[in-house]
């Protein structure tokens, strides 16, 4: 269930199914916040970052395998995808929030019901980079200890030769922060899976996997064993 509010609307409606919650966004731009149900078994991450640098892009590569040139600007999305959570079955949520600051509150409730964290900027952007300080911020005001917290800091379009931003310089700051890090390029997929992976592989409460463990997979490694057990009457 995923929808975006786009430049130019008086009004519209937000589903962020990942965060719970109803939001109506309304013609003077404030928000009427509705509660709704939660899923126990979903994992929330919540990607954050300014305009532009990408954050859809990196999100849309992931789940869909797709890449669009063109930008528009988000509100907030919503994806899921399937993946194991201690050898269950659960759901991947993700949120692609808005690179605006115009909607404090929704940033605050991502926050607090986010189970992990990805920081993006462009690496073509110092500005990008810097915006991602209020928004570190704010995430340990709100989380508190964030040393058990999933979080990957970012730097995307680093297929782009005309660098704002050193990859020493973004190691550094996930150094400082205490986070992950990892460069990306959402256009030609370099990192994409990776990051996801390694987010999750950051996740100490609980054992998580972009892949299911299925009953196919089960049996093909029972055969495996048997296979090697085979021998000549």
């Amino acid at each position: 269930m995923a929808a975006s509010g786009r430049a130019g609307r008086s009004h519209s409606k937000v589903t962020a199914g990942m965060l719970g919650a109803q939001y109506e966004v309304t013609k003077d731009r404030s928000i009427r916040l509705r509660v709704m149900p939660e899923q126990s078994n979903d994992y929330r991450v919540v990607v954050f970052g300014a305009g532009g640098v990408g954050k859809s892009s990196l999100v849309l590569r992931f789940v869909r395998g797709t890449f669009k040139e063109s930008y528009i600007p988000t509100i907030e999305d919503t994806y899921r995808q399937v993946i194991s959570c201690n050898k269950q079955v659960c759901t991947l949520q993700i949120t692609d929030t808005t690179g605006s600051h115009q909607f404090p509150a929704m940033q605050r409730l991502s926050i607090s019901k986010g189970h992990a964290f990805i920081l993006v900027y462009s690496v073509i952007s110092k500005q990008s980079i810097a915006e991602l300080s209020p928004i570190w911020r704010e995430i340990c005001e709100i989380k508190g200890d964030t040393s058990q917290i999933p979080i990957m800091l970012v730097g995307n379009k680093s297929d782009e030769l005309s660098r704002e931003v050193s990859t020493a310089l973004g190691m550094e700051l996930a150094k400082k922060w205490g986070c992950g890090f990892l460069e990306t390029s959402a256009k030609t997929n370099h990192n994409v899976k990776e990051l996801f992976q390694e987010l999750l592989q950051m996740e100490k409460r609980r054992t998580m996997s972009l892949q299911l463990e299925t009953k196919k997979s089960k049996s093909q490694k029972r055969k495996e064993k048997l296979k090697g057990k085979c021998s000549l009457m």
